[in-house]
């Protein structure tokens, strides 16, 4: 429920902030004293599209703050799964946007950074907004189908997903039968690709191996000498390094006794002469493995001249010769999916099969309640001044498969006993189509709150234009009847209307400083009164206005339980 609304410097509000209660509020005023700034305020404020021209002359920026009741387990899944606070139990949930001067927007919900379209999918559970031209929506196809698929309580996310797999798979098959020849000679093309590499079989990680064997044995005779010249050097000469160390050794042995400091270069030396030893084993060990091996090197050298010309012939650096022939293997195994005509028409038939299960499913489900909305839709025209009224709910079927399903929706209507239904797009009165939207709006809107879902606050902008009369003590009512459980709040002309609200706002436009400005004040007792008066057309201040008035609010006042009180609504 929508608790309270605060703007700044929006259009031709400088400041406002308003209390909304639950029941039936109405919104009354002058024309053009800006009755709809507070619609169009609440639609930014839950994700519309904003510009600088919301922006009031002469400020640097507009402000719209909302808060409304934060309760509900969807809405506290929905804030939690966005990231955002839900605050405690009785915390109200604030949402505030401002737009700047140059038209940047920026948005928070419970003081969290939002976007936009999170504005747009939290307001889905918050508010439902009808329009003074509601009924256009209802002469497009998908609004009117998705209306019939609410009160069905039909969801269709389903239904979509095998639509498009449906799509998917026909154009797959369409693809490949025309591509065929193509694709026979890509198949071609990679085969025989595959065939080159798969002689080579080359493995991962091999071609550097190759490398550093072919280093070793093409300068083994160098790597032999080297090595017979460091064993020499080392400790086989007379003169090695070994027998050197040998020499310093003993003859700082033969004199540490009488210099302890020799001890350090002595201990020094003793492991030097250990490491010259262990390097001497590790070099003769490796002479002995070092022999010359021509046939070897012959099959080394032919095998990377075969890495070589693969990788010159394909383009490739020779290392990523095996991570190419796993490349074309996969492209081969997607072309002879492709050209599998037998496997793609199962797999269409199977994806046809199954959206036929979910399109069945939702035929059934907008069949058994089309009936139940057309009789609903009906009675509320009979209490709109359209007696003998009718209104009906064609599912006619489609030629081809839709995401939506099998059938269009379409609303029609007979004003009259007696007249044949038509589309309602063909009904010519202004004040028909109004009435028309205004008793689906009520059908529909009492069968959410029946069934637990739905929007908390319901919004009826001017949509009771055309309507007038006795028609109009009719339309009051039922804005009445669902405030009973649902907070609603009307911007309406009409006073008979007005005289139905528990809580009455008037909206008035006033010049000062060369500036207009628009204010909203809740108005009760005599000015509410007056405000009846002069909506009603006469002298506002005269005694026969006023008492038509009164008169207005006395009959529009709830009838009392037995053994009450009256109380006050004016």
């Amino acid at each position: 429920m929508l608790r309270r609304l605060a703007l700044r410097d929006f259009v031709i509000v400088r400041e406002l902030e308003l209390d909304f209660a639950a029941g039936f509020s109405v919104l009354t005023g002058e024309t053009g004293a800006g009755k709809s700034i507070l619609i169009d305020a609440l639609q930014l404020a839950l994700g519309a599209r904003g510009d600088a021209g919301v922006v009031r002359e002469g400020a640097a920026r507009a402000e719209v703050s909302a808060e409304f009741d934060a309760a509900g387990d969807a809405l506290a899944a929905w804030l939690a799964e966005a990231g955002f606070e839900p605050g405690e139990a009785g915390d109200p949930l604030i949402l505030r946007r401002t737009i700047d001067a140059q038209g940047k927007s920026r948005a928070w919900i419970n003081g969290g950074t939002a976007t936009v379209a999170q504005l747009r999918e939290l307001g889905e559970h918050l508010l439902d907004i009808h329009g003074q031209h509601a009924w256009q929506g209802l002469t497009r196809a998908d609004a009117v189908r998705a209306l019939l698929d609410d009160y069905a309580g039909l969801d269709t996310t389903a239904l979509a997903a095998a639509h498009a797999n449906w799509r998917a798979a026909r154009e797959a098959l369409e693809r490949a039968r025309h591509q065929q020849a193509d694709l026979d000679r890509e198949r071609e093309r990679l085969a025989w690709q595959i065939g080159e590499l798969d002689k080579l079989a080359p493995a991962e990680g091999e071609w550097p191996e190759l490398e550093a064997e072919h280093r070793r044995l093409s300068h083994a005779q160098a790597i032999i000498d080297a090595l017979q010249a460091a064993i020499d050097a080392a400790s086989e000469a007379d003169d090695s390094a070994e027998s050197r160390c040998a020499q310093a050794i003993d003859a700082l042995e033969a004199v540490v006794e009488h210099d302890a400091a020799l001890a350090e270069p002595l201990d020094v030396l003793r492991s030097a002469q250990a490491q010259l030893q262990d390097a001497a084993h590790t070099l003769v060990s490796r002479l002995r493995h070092g022999e010359l091996d021509p046939d070897r090197l012959a099959e080394l050298d032919a095998r990377l001249g075969a890495w070589m010309s693969l990788a010159r012939r394909f383009r490739r650096p020779p290392e990523e010769l095996p991570a190419l022939l796993s490349q074309w293997r996969d492209e081969l195994a997607q072309v002879d999916a492709a050209t599998d005509l037998a496997a793609l028409e199962r797999t269409l038939a199977a994806a046809r099969s199954a959206y036929d299960r979910e399109a069945q499913a939702a035929t059934r489900a907008r069949r058994a309640a089309a009936p139940k909305l057309a009789a609903a839709v009906s009675a509320a025209m009979q209490q709109l001044g359209m007696a003998g009224g009718r209104f009906e709910v064609a599912l006619e079927p489609l030629p081809e498969p839709q995401r939506s399903g099998m059938e269009a929706v379409e609303f029609r209507v007979a004003g009259h006993a007696g007249s044949t239904p038509r589309a309602l797009a063909k009904v010519a009165s202004g004040g028909e189509l109004s009435r028309i939207a205004l008793a689906i709006a009520v059908t529909t809107s009492e069968f959410e709150n029946q069934q637990g879902h739905g929007a908390a606050t319901l919004i009826f902008d001017e949509i009771d234009a055309g309507v007038g009369g006795t028609v109009a003590d009719t339309v009051g009512a039922l804005m009445r009847r669902l405030g009973r459980d649902r907070q609603v709040l009307a911007v309406t002309h009409l006073p008979q209307v007005a005289a139905c609200a528990d809580h009455h706002f008037v909206v008035a436009k006033a010049s000062s400083g060369g500036r207009t400005e628009s204010s909203v004040k809740p108005v009760e007792g005599p000015v509410r009164v007056a405000e009846l008066a002069r909506m009603l057309g006469g002298d506002a201040g005269g005694g026969t206005s006023l008492a038509h008035a009164q008169a207005l609010l006395a009959a529009a006042a709830p009838p009392e339980a037995p053994g009450t009180k009256r109380k006050q609504r004016a």
